[in-house]
């Protein structure tokens, strides 16, 4: 096993690391919409923070020497399954490979996040 981690991602915000690598797999944690510049959420909708997760997402698969494009299982968390439509076109643009996945409502999300995705992908 091998620790991964990317200062251009937010540092990991408990007793954990941004993600894992075993073998030709690495497991992120999930990822919210912090932008790790200024150490906070920064956008107000669900799809700016979408955005932000998605860039985040890909510093910790690039400390991986992988990408979005070998995602292989998505996770995902929404605060409100209203946001559902503006966060898939968000999603859609990142994960062009449709990769396996769940989407689920949370009760609430860690800093008032409006959504946050785990993913699995091959290395």
């Amino acid at each position: 096993m091998e620790v991964i981690h990317s200062d251009n991602a937010p540092a990991a915000l408990g007793p954990y690391s941004q993600a894992m690598k075993v073998g030709n797999l690495v497991y992120t944690s999930g990822q919210i919409g912090i932008d790790p510049a200024v150490g906070k959420i920064t956008g107000t909708t669900v799809g700016e923070q979408a955005e932000q997760v998605c860039k985040n997402l890909s510093a910790v698969l690039a400390a991986a020497g992988t990408d979005l494009t070998r995602v292989v299982k998505t996770m995902c968390f929404l605060a409100d399954m209203g946001d559902f439509a503006a966060f898939n076109e968000v999603y859609a643009h990142h994960f062009t490979g449709k990769p396996a996945r769940s989407c689920v409502a949370a009760k609430a999300l860690p800093a008032g996040a409006l959504c946050e995705i785990e993913v699995i992908a091959e290395v």
